[in-house]
């Protein structure tokens, strides 16, 4: 859980089963804490059930085994980054269904977001059922848990008609549950992308992941232990084991072992349009992965070209530079690609001294070399990409400073390589002025990912499309070159299709950028964000969607990048998204 920190800094929770506990002893534990020391605090809480054990009690597994909390055969942890909007205890995970029946206990936890949780609401209501909140991970809970109960049901007849009865008959309901049949009769209703993993109370246990592929998992096995997990590293360095020996669970496929230790793998649902998301690998996952590292690298390498052209090529009076920490391996790429140029300048500066070069050019031509300094410190471990509101805009303005005399003033460019540019709110309040306070000619920021234009409703929920500064510019744009048509336009094509079927909607919303070139759109962004008190040229360059694909072919997944998603739930959300940014503005000039 440590290793994945990184996934997860408003909460976190854990869960285990013990699967010798008697009848009156607990048999399925679970703690939860919020805040960003949530995992210390977890594990001191569940340690503090062991610390007035004498050291000989701690190595009696037979008591362990009997009457230790949290000393169990299965265990469940997740980190949460809140995607709902929600925040608080109640919406950390895991999630607990719990039932006077071993089989019947249910705990949950994912990495999801689901686009029509309105339906699946209202199928799970139509049945009688009662949802204690309106929220995905509680109407997936009650929605599983409800055909766990089937399934017991169904095996209940079974056992009974053959015989079975009392506690042996629980006891082959128990052996004989098919995890595989709840998972084919609630998951086929998701849209969305999700890594779900769950544990019963009577010790089956199971991960689940959405067949568009958009939310990953990795898991490995031996005759010891099974793990599954979100990144691939994290299994390596816990384990100190080689890259090969972990696998990736497939796109509608789960991985389920029973209270035996036999896995299996099943095709849950079939496979579809293939669509791993992109910015997994550009943010959220850690960089150490062996694929992701390269593939960042790539990102940084392809943006050289654009680099070279905004500074005029003047690589002797430019300074190169990150910020935040996670767009450090993408600076690494850049820097190989700027190196790779320098070279070729060399080469061609050296043969044009003829066949008797004079020394001292000689020697000012190979102590040419790309400056890079660390021009920006962040202060504090929080990404304001997370934030909300107000609450982000406080903290943009204090989380950097600067290292002062790390350029020439007023003669050096300054590069910096950022891994995103979302909202801007970071640029704007804090990291462009107090760069221009080291007084460059020309600042130039660098985004290794493609402009963010639209939601996200896989992953980390943005579903406001005003708070994206691509989407800004493209409607300062429109107004002042007085298309505003395609604006009202655009709404109206979105309100005829807000009642339609989902299969039948279309994204009209990519017609605000039709009549721009990304470059336009980009120099106005950095408009928007450049403090009116800015000395310094400011300019800003995005990664091109054909840069990103080339750099991770094998991740599809660009929605909000280019608008094109992956499943019909993605569209519907879009559309409202849309409208509820027309009626919201009309509504704020009304008052």
């Amino acid at each position: 859980m440590e290793k994945q920190h990184n996934r997860g800094q408003e909460g976190a929770g854990a869960a285990c089963v013990k699967l010798s506990a008697s009848s009156g002893e607990e048999y399925m534990f679970r703690e939860r804490a919020i805040g960003t020391n949530a995992i210390s605090e977890i594990f001191n809480t569940i340690h503090n059930n062991y610390r007035s054990l004498k050291p000989e009690q701690l190595q009696d597994a037979l008591l362990a085994e009997k009457s230790l909390p949290f000393a169990g055969e299965l265990y469940m942890g997740h980190l949460r980054y809140s995607t709902t909007g929600k925040s608080g205890l109640d919406y950390i995970h895991p999630f607990l269904r719990r039932n006077n029946y071993r089989i019947k206990n249910l705990a949950i936890c994912g990495n999801f977001n689901l686009t029509n949780v309105d339906e699946v609401f209202a199928q799970i209501s139509s049945k009688g059922q009662h949802p204690r909140k309106y929220a995905d991970t509680y109407i997936i809970l009650e929605q599983m848990g409800h055909r766990l109960d089937r399934e017991v049901e169904r095996l209940y007849k079974e056992c009974l008609n053959e015989g079975w009865r009392g506690v042996d008959l629980t006891s082959q309901i128990e052996e004989r549950i098919n995890i595989q049949n709840v998972l084919q009769t609630s998951t086929p209703q998701w849209d969305g992308g999700y890594v779900i993993c769950g544990i019963t109370g009577s010790g089956d246990s199971f991960a689940v992941r959405d067949p568009w592929g958009i939310r990953t998992a990795f898991y490995y096995m031996d005759d010891e232990v099974m793990v599954l997990a979100s990144e691939r590293p994290v299994i390596q360095t816990a384990l100190y084991i080689p890259i090969e020996t972990i696998h990736e669970l497939q796109p509608g496929e789960a991985i389920i072992l029973n209270r035996s230790g036999e896995m299996r793998l099943s095709q849950i649902n079939p496979r579809q349009d293939l669509r791993p998301c992109s910015f997994e690998r550009i943010y959220f996952s850690r960089g150490s992965d062996r694929n992701i590292y390269k593939e960042r690298k790539r990102l940084g390498q392809n943006l050289v070209p654009s680099i070279l052209q905004t500074i005029d090529y003047d690589i002797e009076h430019t300074v190169f530079s990150f910020i935040p920490n996670t767009a450090e391996v993408a600076f690494y790429g850049m820097l190989e690609g700027l190196d790779n140029f320098l070279n070729q300048l060399k080469i061609q500066k050296i043969e044009a001294l003829g066949h008797n070069p004079d020394h001292n050019e000689l020697e000012r031509i190979l102590s040419m070399r790309i400056r890079c300094e660390k021009v920006a410190i962040k202060d504090i471990k929080l990404r304001t990409f997370i934030a909300e509101g107000n609450t982000r805009n406080d903290l943009a303005a204090h989380v950097y400073d600067i290292t002062y005399g790390s350029l020439t003033p007023y003669i050096d460019n300054l590069v910096i390589i950022d891994d995103s540019i979302v909202r801007g709110t970071t640029l704007k309040q804090s990291i462009i002025g107090i760069l221009d306070r080291l007084h460059p000619r020309k600042i130039v920021i660098v985004s290794s990912s493609p402009q963010v234009r639209y939601p996200d409703y896989y992953g980390i929920d943005m579903s406001s499309l005003k708070q994206f500064i691509a989407f800004r510019a493209a409607i300062d744009l429109l107004k002042e070159q007085g298309r505003n048509d395609i604006i009202t336009n655009t709404y109206q094509y979105c309100k005829e299709q807000a009642h339609l079927p989902q299969k039948h909607m279309h994204n009209y919303v990519k017609a605000i950028y039709e009549p721009f070139t990304d470059e336009q759109i980009s120099i106005k962004i950095a408009q928007l964000l450049t403090p009116e008190s800015t000395e310094a040229d400011v300019k800003i360059i995005y990664q091109t969607l054909e840069g990103l694909h080339e750099a991770c072919p094998e991740h599809a997944g660009d929605w909000y990048f280019s608008g094109n998603y992956p499943t019909c739930g993605g569209l519907k959300l879009l559309n409202e998204a849309f409208i509820n940014y027309i009626e919201n503005e009309k509504s704020d000039i009304d008052s």
